[in-house]
């Protein structure tokens, strides 16, 4: 699939505990210097989770890919990131009559696992895959007239080396660079 560049890219990033990962931390700084991308820290934004909708639907008008970055907790996104989608994602604003600021424009997970790739299969202890596990996301994404991309996923992030992370931090990069740049998939 082609994707034209994205001109802008919004990352939000929903970690309730940055501190405590080795992971998420160092996607978020393995990236941040990349043209064009603005990261949006919910849980520095928000610790009260008092959302600002105006403020987040301006940076989500201003993006052309949204990459919503942040670890699995219980097979779903942090707290802080569902509340942010119920008070943004607005009837008028990302769906429903002339709700259309959302259509066109991409939707990209990129995660962390607690557990294996393995066990994100049938036969996994998860028994689903982590796709079906982000169904919910594409809905989202197919309801807002988005693209939905492929996830970005790190499994079994407790486990990893300092060189695995940075094995991972730098597909992470390059993944970004080549949808801004608009460069195929595949």
């Amino acid at each position: 699939m082609r994707l034209g560049p994205f001109a802008s890219v919004l990352i939000l990033f929903a970690h309730p505990y940055p501190h405590r990962s080795r992971v998420n931390r160092a996607m978020l700084d393995g990236v941040r210097d990349l043209p064009g991308v603005v990261i949006n820290d919910l849980y520095e934004q928000y610790p009260n989770f008092h959302i600002d909708p105006q403020r987040e639907q301006a940076l989500l008008q201003a993006a052309k890919l949204v990459v919503m970055q942040h670890p699995i907790y219980w097979y779903s996104q942090p707290a802080l990131l569902q509340q942010w989608k119920e008070k943004v994602l607005t009837l008028g604003f990302a769906y429903g009559p002339s709700g259309d600021a959302l259509r066109g424009k991409g939707l990209l997970s990129a995660l962390s696992t607690g557990q294996s790739a393995q066990s994100y299969r049938a036969d996994g202890a998860n028994r689903y895959a982590i796709e079906e596990t982000l169904r919910p996301l594409e809905m989202m994404a197919n309801h807002c007239g988005m693209t939905y991309l492929p996830p970005f996923v790190i499994h079994g992030a407790p486990r990893l080396g300092e060189e695995e992370i940075q094995a991972h931090v730098g597909a992470y990069r390059l993944h970004l660079q080549r949808l801004i740049q608009g460069v195929d998939r595949g």
